[in-house]
């Protein structure tokens, strides 16, 4: 392995072996070709990375709010600095569209942003006394050390939401990529040296589950852990954290019902409809998962989607004109072609795709077909299992209310899509839909200053704006007497 193909830890503020002197390779899904081996940390390792943030963390804490925006926004030049580099990493590791790869470095770019301008909104209370001249104190404090878990479907974004608010509020991180994709937070930690950080603050240890990310999760001097994936992974971590009582905050699975009404501006919900499905080829938890549309505009959205799903060209993700890049693994495009599977023997019927893509460049990666299913009816597998991938169903629906009744029939309640002129409706919606994320006459995409949250089992507590900030202090009560 050459140095340049060979990742350390970033431990303590310094690049070091891992101590089981193992590594991981990690590869372009487009290609197949191998981009780099990465260090496979172990409970060692974490047990370093969490001993250099707990004695960092006293430091930390006692700077001002001031000095600790200052690191971040230097950050933030550095990223922006190094803007079409870490696009390109994004694109190579993950395969994503180096158009949507830009996205997410800006998306990345404006967390850290966020936090930096927000350290100084971390406010306490003075409440009245029950004694003479008593104050009551709710002062707002850090945790201490944070365990961040990322996901591998925004491997530079996911990190910069962890890292960000973290820090901003005083504590310090041990950060876990997902081993599929740990080249862009690799990439973030260089550039958390050069904006020089105090050592320990911000330390990255990658490799697997089992070997990281159950010690991390489990480690006694973590105080709170903050992870982005699926259902299952996060029932594990909330189950390992009751052992301690460590705080946690889960941002999980997703099953966005898209509704459209026979009032909305058809072509603007196909647009918005096939974007919130295909973008980041179907991988993202706030993805258009099931399609519910109006009977009186069925057949019209019907042909006009097909038209444009049929129109996306699937290909080299580093072309500015591809629209759809690979999956990112093998065993994700097997998971993706299971389901399509299921619904077909459950009655469903393939309009578009179905399949994955073979010949010529294709052969090299792991592309799948863009794909429409119609025929979906609300007791198949596909309209209540997270397909993430790209594949749209489409379903018909009587009215509002069918729309709503189908909706919340799901045991996720991450985000929803909702295309409607009608006032009434929306007013109902914000009453009865249950999701915590609802995106009203528009595509997609949470913004720094929102706040992405789901009910349900996809997850708890939230991510973003001031709200997400706040899950990073703690309170503390001083009943106050001269």
């Amino acid at each position: 392995m050459s140095t340049e193909q060979t990742h350390k830890l970033f431990i303590n503020g310094e690049w070091v072996l891992p101590d089981g002197g193992s590594w991981l390779p990690v590869k372009n899904p487009a290609t197949g070709e191998k981009l780099a081996d990465v260090a496979k940390g172990n409970a060692r390792d974490v047990d370093r990375a969490v001993a250099a943030a707990k004695n960092a963390f006293p430091a930390w804490a006692r700077k001002t709010a001031t000095e600790r925006a200052d690191y971040l926004y230097a950050l933030n030049r550095l990223i922006e600095r190094d803007k079409e580099r870490l696009a390109a990493i994004i694109t190579a590791e993950m395969g994503k569209p180096l158009k949507e790869a830009r996205a997410e470095v800006e998306f990345a770019t404006g967390l850290l942003r966020f936090a930096a301008e927000n350290t100084r909104r971390l406010q306490g209370e003075i409440i009245p006394g029950s004694m003479v001249d008593e104050k009551i104190l709710i002062d707002r404090v850090p945790h201490g050390v944070i365990a961040g878990i990322a996901a591998w479907n925004f491997p530079l974004a996911l990190s910069a939401r962890k890292i960000a608010p973290a820090v901003a509020a005083g504590n310090t991180i041990v950060l876990k990529p997902h081993e599929l994709t740990p080249l862009a937070s690799l990439a973030l930690a260089k550039l958390v040296e050069e904006a020089e950080f105090p050592a320990g603050v911000i330390n990255i240890v990658t490799g697997d589950g089992p070997d990281v990310g159950v010690p991390l999760v489990a480690h006694k001097d973590v105080k709170l852990i903050t992870m982005t994936g699926s259902t299952p992974a996060g029932k594990k971590i909330m189950a390992a954290a009751a052992e301690n009582l460590k705080e946690v905050r889960l941002e999980l699975g997703g099953k966005a019902p898209f509704i459209v009404m026979e009032d909305a501006d058809i072509d603007q919900a196909v647009e918005a409809a096939v974007s919130a499905r295909f973008s980041n080829c179907g991988q993202v938890c706030t993805s258009n998962e099931r399609t519910y549309v109006h009977e009186a505009v069925y057949d019209e959205f019907a042909a006009k989607l097909r038209d444009r799903i049929a129109s996306l060209k699937v290909g080299d993700p580093t072309d500015p004109d591809t629209d759809i890049g690979p999956k990112v693994s093998l065993p994700e495009l097997e998971k993706v072609s299971e389901i399509v599977a299921k619904a077909v023997s459950q009655g469903a019927k393939i309009e578009l795709g179905g399949h994955r893509l073979t010949g010529k460049a294709y052969d090299s990666g792991v592309f799948y077909a863009p794909t429409l299913l119609t025929h979906v009816t609300q007791d198949m597998d596909i309209v209540h299992n997270e397909i993430f991938g790209p594949v749209l169903s489409l379903l018909r629906v009587r009215d509002f209310d069918d729309a709503l009744e189908k909706a919340n029939d799901c045991r996720y309640g991450l985000s929803a899509y909702l295309y409607t002129k009608d006032l009434g409706r929306i007013m109902r919606m914000t009453r009865e839909l249950e999701f915590g994320e609802v995106y009203v006459n528009r595509g997609g995409g949470e913004e720094p200053q929102g706040f992405h949250h789901g009910y349900k089992e996809s997850g708890l507590g939230g991510e973003d704006g001031q709200h997400g900030l706040e899950a990073y202090v703690q309170t503390k009560t001083v009943y106050l007497n001269a």
